[in-house]
């Protein structure tokens, strides 16, 4: 990516579940605050103490970075009223002022913000998809944040949750995954990120114990190899395409 994700752009990291979306934002989250930023971390689909977990599994001590009060790792699945950082409704607006108040809380300066994911806030209504996701940036955009959103699709369902993100994100980027000899392989590729001459290709990685994400290469595999079947694309678009009409949001 010529040097990284431009600061203040809003990235969606997109894929099936089990792909690595949580560990590359938990990359992210880590490397941002070795460079002396802020972090707040969003979890809707995991634990505050899961989140916490798998980062030590691969060296990243983020509850000590919450203690020197430079990460505020937010839970919106256990909930609870007792917890100082949570989201007790899942809904754009509380999300908004839920993370402009740690924003403060944490002080002035660049903050890397992770949303893992956005598929919750949408989950009884994917048609809004879109609408909360421009809703989400217009704001938040203003508070000097570089943004990772991560959505995913269910294969079994053909429920794409990842359109409303990409359709207003400044880049993204895809995380895929086949089976192939009987083992499990995974890939990532950068298929948008505006002002940036990035690598077309895609990669193949691992999740390695220790250190996470590595990077294997590129791989040879085309696109279309490990891509959803066309049957369940298609579903896909028409289902995107009439949630659009429904609220006037088509071209």
């Amino acid at each position: 990516m010529a040097g990284g994700i431009p600061r203040g752009f809003v990235v969606a990291v997109t894929g099936e579940p089990g792909t690595g979306k949580t560990v590359f934002c938990i990359h992210f989250m880590a490397e941002g605050l070795k460079r002396g930023e802020k972090g707040i971390f969003v979890t809707t689909e995991e634990s505050r103490n899961s989140i916490i977990i798998q980062a030590s599994q691969f060296g990243f001590d983020l509850k000590r970075s919450e203690e020197e009060k430079r990460l505020v790792i937010m839970d919106a699945l256990m909930r609870s009223d007792k917890a100082p950082w949570t989201l007790n409704a899942l809904n754009p607006e509380e999300l908004v002022q839920k993370v402009i108040e740690a924003k403060k809380y944490l002080g002035y300066g660049p903050t890397r913000l992770v949303i893992d994911s956005m598929s919750a806030f949408w989950l009884d209504a994917p048609a809004m998809a879109r609408r909360h996701s421009y809703f989400i940036k217009r704001v938040l955009s203003q508070w000097d944040m570089t943004i990772l959103m991560t959505s995913q699709y269910a294969v079994t369902t053909s429920e794409a949750f990842g359109f409303g993100v990409e359709h207003v994100a400044d880049g993204i980027i895809r995380f895929r995954r086949s089976v192939s000899g009987g083992v499990l392989r995974r890939f990532m590729m950068v298929e948008k990120m505006r002002w940036t001459p990035h690598d077309k290709r895609m990669y193949e990685i691992d999740i390695v114990d220790g250190k996470g994400i590595v990077v294997i290469g590129p791989t040879s595999l085309r696109k279309e190899d490990v891509a959803l079947p066309q049957k369940v694309t298609e579903r896909m678009i028409r289902a995107k395409e009439r949630s659009e009409r429904e609220l006037g949001l088509s071209d």
